[in-house]
């Protein structure tokens, strides 16, 4: 069995920081792409970041330039940094892993999610 669990989330001034971090456990032979979303109230989700295994990233529009996605292979972890933050970033963030078990089998897990509020 795979987990993936989030922390870091919490409230936070307009123009703060904060550094979310997920770690996978369980049956894990490797993770491939790794990834954050967030879902604000009444929204879909959303994708923020992405990070390939070997540290390739990808942004979304609203982040690039403040958010850094990074990760520990040999920790099998991946962080989010999150800067200069505005109201507009308010929202569940999840974490996102396509993993590959010691069983050979490959798919998509998430994380319970972590919120994370930003005060105007």
């Amino acid at each position: 069995q795979v987990q993936l669990v989030e922390s870091g989330g919490g409230l936070v001034q307009a123009g703060g920081s904060l550094r979310l971090s997920c770690a996978a456990s369980g049956s894990i032979r490797s993770i491939n792409t790794m990834g954050w979303y967030r879902q604000a109230p009444g929204k879909q989700r959303e994708l923020v970041a992405i990070i390939t295994q070997s540290g390739n990233t990808n942004y979304a529009g609203p982040v690039k330039d403040r958010f850094t996605i990074s990760r520990d292979n040999a920790k099998n972890t991946q962080y989010l940094q999150m800067n200069s933050l505005k109201p507009g970033d308010t929202a569940v963030y999840y974490c996102y892993g396509t993993i590959k078990t010691m069983g050979g089998s490959l798919r998509g897990y998430w994380g319970q999610g972590t919120q994370v509020t930003v005060s105007s």
